[in-house]
C-alpha cells in the first residue's frame, strides 16, 4: 500500500486551510493514481531527484524520470557522486511539476529495493534498453542514448525502487 497525500490547492480559488493535506489515500499500485498526476509521470517532464550529498545536505538533480509497472527507475552513470551517495542512502525524493503550471506536482518518495550494473552478465543490457527507452521518450531521435561519455569509459547503474509515499498537488490548467 501507498499512502498519497492530496494537499488542499487554490486550482478552483482559495480556501481556508489551503496548502495543507486536504486527504490521504491509499493506493496498491502506482497505476491506481489519479489521471490528474500520473499524466505527470508518463510526459516527458523533467524531475528534480534529491538525495543526501557526501556534505549531508540534499543533493537536487534534475533528471528524466521513468517508472515500470510500480517501481520509479533511477539510471545513472556509475562515475558521478550521486550514484555512490544513493548507494549510501537508498532513500530518494522525486518531484515532478507541471512547467506550464507549478502549482500542479507531485512528490514521490522511494527505496531502492535492487541495483542493476549494466556489466551484469545475465541483467545488464536491461540497463542499456531502459536508457535507450527513457532517450526515445524525451530526445524521440535516433535508437540509443546520445548523451554517453565519449571516452568510452561510461557504464551505468539502474536502481529499481519501491514506492512509499506520494504527495499531490494541484490541477493541470
Amino acid at each position: 500500500m501507498v499512502t498519497v497525500a492530496k494537499f488542499l490547492d487554490v486550482s478552483e480559488g482559495v480556501q481556508p486551510n489551503q496548502f495543507s493535506v486536504g486527504s490521504k489515500d491509499e493506493i496498491t499500485s502506482i497505476s491506481d493514481l489519479d489521471e490528474t498526476y500520473k499524466q505527470l509521470m508518463d510526459k516527458p517532464l523533467a524531475c528534480v531527484m534529491a538525495v543526501m550529498g557526501g556534505d549531508g545536505r540534499p543533493n537536487l538533480t534534475p533528471m528524466w524520470f521513468d517508472y515500470e509497472g510500480d517501481k520509479v527507475l533511477i539510471n545513472v552513470a556509475n562515475q558521478r557522486k550521486k550514484t555512490q551517495w544513493i548507494r549510501n542512502n537508498p532513500q530518494v525524493t522525486i518531484l515532478i511539476m507541471n512547467p506550464e503550471n507549478m502549482y500542479h506536482w507531485m512528490s514521490i518518495k522511494v527505496t531502492v529495493d535492487r541495483e542493476i550494473s549494466e556489466d551484469d552478465p545475465t541483467e545488464g543490457a536491461r540497463v542499456t534498453e531502459q536508457l535507450n527507452g527513457i532517450w526515445q521518450k524525451y530526445i524521440g531521435e535516433g535508437d540509443e542514448y546520445g548523451l554517453r561519455d565519449p571516452s568510452g569509459t561510461e557504464r551505468r547503474t539502474l536502481f529499481e525502487c519501491r514506492v512509499d509515499k506520494i504527495a499531490t498537488f494541484g490541477q493541470p490548467g
